[in-house]
């Protein structure tokens, strides 16, 4: 096993020592400038479509946000497996095994890439159709989804450049790559939507460009520093190795699924909650992307975390392990809790930025609760996802991942909703009550002590 040379270059960096606290906000804050970025990136489109199109075009863009989330899960789960490889790799320092991974990485990417954008396209009046998608904006969701399908290899291929960067430390060029998306992305958002009048395409379309470039970009990125991550873009070195397709296997199935349930789920509650018209549609759509604003920092945290953690396992220093958990509960609760202050006093003015129709507004102020919950959900879940997954414990992500999204958020939406007969309030207390559940099952994993015991990731 040849090891990886004990001086740092601008790839590598080591999480493994100095403070805690340090380390872990200067790796985090590029992520969470990226998240930033990220938010605003996904706003854009329905701000753009909400005062340029309406309501409808609202609806629209997003019943189509919420399938690509979905896409965007899929791929999520297989890159975080990929950074925790290459993290826990990183820390025991085996430069081999994090070669073959990323060329593994890459291959399966490409591969999965093809088959979602297949379905995709061949599937997507049936997809829409079970989705409830309104009437009225049935069109518009089918031509925002149809595009943003095509741009699915983007996605994948973006994911996975930023999976092998935060894997080895480096969280600032991924920010760089998401700025760049961002940027291109309101500039086209104005041109096609406000300019052209393409509507929701055209909102898809921003997209699908702005991230074929920053992918594009991260890639030649990489190519330029091959020397200095071990990986020389041969052919032959995107060759899937065995080994380490068993372990991305392991490890990336269980969190694909965790969180496409989640995602899955939320489809679900969504699509009756489309049932009670456009505007239902509208204020929950806008409602989720507001309650993004605090993954700004709890993403941003829980991913460094999950860095840190997989480093520091992987050079068994479990007391180190303890204490980044800790510093990530505090941080994600302080910010969250603000949020929801701010939420609570200026409802008006937040959901105004997207559209002033005085029915959204109206329906706004009911959702004031459900985006209180919404941000507690996101504070607590953050630490304990990250310890799940940097100590790499792909049963417990699932298990996490079925209550979540199954058992839970469908199983109270329904009971609420339908059984206790309170309509949208159910629905959307449902799926927030759902929310909290990664802190409990991820609580007991912390403090009984069983991470501990956990094998370290070999190739």
């Amino acid at each position: 096993m040849r090891e990886i040379r004990p001086a740092q270059t601008s790839l590598k960096v080591d999480l493994t020592t100095g403070s805690v606290t340090k380390t872990l906000l200067v790796f985090a804050w590029p992520l969470m400038l990226s998240n930033l970025l990220q938010i605003i990136y996904n706003m854009v489109d329905m701000i753009v479509v909400g005062q340029f199109v309406g309501k409808t075009g609202l609806a629209a863009v997003s019943c189509g946000a919420d399938l690509l989330h979905v896409v965007t899960s899929l791929i999520m789960g297989f890159a975080s497996a990929s950074q925790i490889i290459i993290s826990q790799l990183s820390g025991k320092k085996d430069a081999d095994g994090v070669r073959k991974t990323i060329g593994t990485m890459f291959t399966f990417c490409f591969l999965l890439s093809l088959v979602v954008t297949a379905v995709g396209l061949i599937f997507i009046n049936g997809i829409l159709n079970a989705m409830n998608v309104p009437a009225e904006a049935f069109a518009e969701a089918k031509a925002y989804s149809l595009c943003c399908f095509t741009g699915v290899f983007f996605i994948f291929g973006y994911n996975a450049v930023s999976s092998i960067l935060r894997g080895m430390g480096d969280s600032k060029r991924p920010f760089v790559f998401v700025a760049i998306a961002a940027v291109m992305n309101l500039i086209l958002d104005l041109v096609f939507v406000a300019g052209f009048h393409w509507d929701a395409f055209g909102a898809a379309f921003a997209t699908v460009i702005s991230q074929g470039v920053s992918f594009i970009v991260s890639l030649i990125y990489l190519y330029r520093k091959k020397e200095e991550f071990g990986f020389d873009f041969k052919l032959k070195s995107f060759m899937p190795d065995l080994n380490v397709l068993k372990v991305l296997g392991k490890l990336g199935v269980p969190m694909a699924l965790q969180n496409s349930a989640v995602m899955l789920s939320k489809l679900f509650v969504n699509s009756y909650i489309n049932s009670y018209g456009v505007v239902a549609a509208a204020v929950t759509g806008v409602g989720a992307k507001i309650g993004q604003c605090s993954t700004m920092v709890t993403n941003a945290m829980s991913m460094a975390s999950t860095s840190m953690v997989g480093q520091s396992f992987g050079a068994g220093k479990l007391d180190r392990v303890k204490r980044t958990v800790y510093v990530t509960l505090f941080i994600s609760i302080a910010f969250c809790w603000s949020l929801a202050v701010i939420m609570i006093f200026f409802p008006d003015q937040i959901f105004g930025i997207f559209n002033s129709d005085p029915e959204i507004l109206e329906l706004a102020h009911t959702y004031i609760p459900i985006s209180v919950l919404m941000f507690n959900g996101f504070a607590l879940r953050s630490p304990m996802l990250a310890l799940v997954n940097g100590t790499g414990n792909p049963t417990l992500s699932l298990t996490i991942g079925i209550l979540d999204g199954i058992v839970a958020r469908v199983g109270l939406a329904l009971f609420l909703g339908l059984y206790l007969k309170m309509g949208i309030m159910g629905f959307w207390l449902g799926d927030v009550f759902a929310s909290q559940i990664p802190f409990f099952i991820g609580g007991i994993y912390f403090w009984s002590g069983m991470w501990k015991r956990k094998k370290i990731i070999s190739i």
